[in-house]
């Protein structure tokens, strides 16, 4: 399940959202990075500075998302995408995957407007990334039949270690991580419930 096992144009076909994301982050990195392009003036148009989000930029809301500091973190990101993304949009489907991972990137970029100083500087996928595990874990536990035993402890056991270590590592948004993950598993019990 979280083993690529698929040619480059079966995974492009198989999981065009996964696809789509990464390319952007990709996209994004060269812009922000190449001294052929403005990137200083994209970095600071596009990174979540909340400031400027209050003072009516709600844009950085979104964009940040999008944008990474350097190419570990890009790379780091984008690699966890590729790895947790292509089964939960198998299993949601392409749209439904689309709107949750951007909803939990969003709702994690709102808790650190909220709870972070109007200084903070923010930008990085993990929010929405973190918005996955807490999907999975919303599978685990309301639709078990929907993941084989093994890759439930598996990603129980990695969405665990991540938590964890988000508060052991520098330069984190644990505001982000934390809120991404709860607002992923939020909308799975919501969504994922059986009607009774």
């Amino acid at each position: 399940m979280f083993t690529r096992t698929e040619s480059f144009q079966e995974f492009i076909r198989y999981y065009p959202v996964v696809s789509v994301i990464v390319s952007i982050h990709i996209l994004l990195y060269l812009l922000t990075s190449l001294p052929i392009f403005p990137n200083s003036t994209i970095m600071q148009q596009l990174s979540g500075v909340n400031f400027y989000i209050w003072q009516g930029e709600i844009w950085r809301l979104v964009t940040p998302i999008f944008l990474h500091s350097g190419f570990s973190h890009v790379l780091f990101n984008s690699f966890s995408l590729v790895l947790f993304g292509p089964a939960l949009e198998r299993i949601l489907g392409s749209l439904r995957f689309t709107w949750i991972y951007l909803i939990t990137g969003i709702s994690a970029n709102v808790a650190t407007l909220l709870i972070e100083p109007v200084t903070y500087i923010h930008l990085g996928a993990s929010g929405a990334i973190f918005g996955l595990f807490g999907m999975y874990i919303s599978l685990n536990v309301f639709r078990k039949h929907l993941l084989s035993k093994d890759n439930r402890q598996l990603i129980t056991t990695i969405a665990v270690i991540s938590i964890i270590m988000t508060f052991f590592q520098p330069n984190i948004n644990v505001i982000s991580h934390l809120f991404g993950f709860l607002s992923g598993f939020l909308i799975g019990a919501l969504s994922l419930r059986k009607r009774t």
